[in-house]
């Protein structure tokens, strides 16, 4: 009978620590397996009680940018901000957001702070995708090569991008490299449109 009592106290203590840990498993899980509103319920109600926890943050913001809710996700980044300013995920986040806005210089800044501070981020590729992309925009053809090929160190395989690097040295007149980049982008998806009219106009120039 002791030992019965005493098994039953050990779960009662142990229970609720469990059930705890679970719970900060809970927003990630639904982030990972597509229920990007279920994350976002889970940390909002999980920020209720605990305002200062990042890792809510981080996947609250996530998720917003997963369902395009891109004014909501900015939001969300500046009320992070107001808890840890430097976090990386919250900084990529928000310039992510602000680009899909339109707000490329705004954008721009979030990025270029992202690849000071977290240089081998899990998300380093991605930023500088979104920088050479807003340098196109721009008109800054010599820098959008510097950040698209960074971007290309970090993820050789995306062949979208090597078309847009493709792009970026077209604007700028350096054909041959541009001819190299979108014949790159050929290699891995030799059915990409922008890529095989690239060439084309290139091939024009040599």
């Amino acid at each position: 009978m002791r030992i019965s009592v005493l098994i039953v106290l050990a779960l009662l203590l142990v229970s609720p620590i469990s059930v705890t840990a679970q719970d900060k498993l809970d927003a990630v899980e639904l982030y990972r397996t597509g229920d990007y509103e279920g994350a976002i319920e889970v940390c909002r109600k999980e920020l209720e009680e605990m305002p200062n926890r990042m890792d809510a943050h981080a996947v609250l913001g996530w998720s917003l940018m997963k369902l395009r809710r891109y004014q909501e996700a900015l939001e969300a980044s500046q009320e992070a901000f107001q808890i840890s300013r430097y976090d990386p995920r919250v900084i990529e986040t928000a310039g992510e957001a602000l680009f899909y806005l339109g707000r490329q210089v705004e954008a721009l800044r979030y990025f270029e702070e992202y690849a000071a501070i977290s240089p081998t981020g899990g998300r380093i590729d991605s930023v500088y995708y979104f920088m050479g992309e807003i340098f196109i925009q721009r008109g800054r053809y010599n820098n959008a090569d510097i950040a698209l090929s960074t971007a290309l160190y970090h993820s050789p395989n995306v062949a979208d991008w090597w078309a847009r690097l493709g792009y970026a040295r077209e604007k700028g007149e350096d054909f041959q490299w541009s001819l190299e980049a979108y014949n790159r982008a050929l290699a891995l998806n030799p059915n990409l449109v922008d890529a095989v009219r690239g060439r084309s106009r290139v091939e024009q120039q040599l």
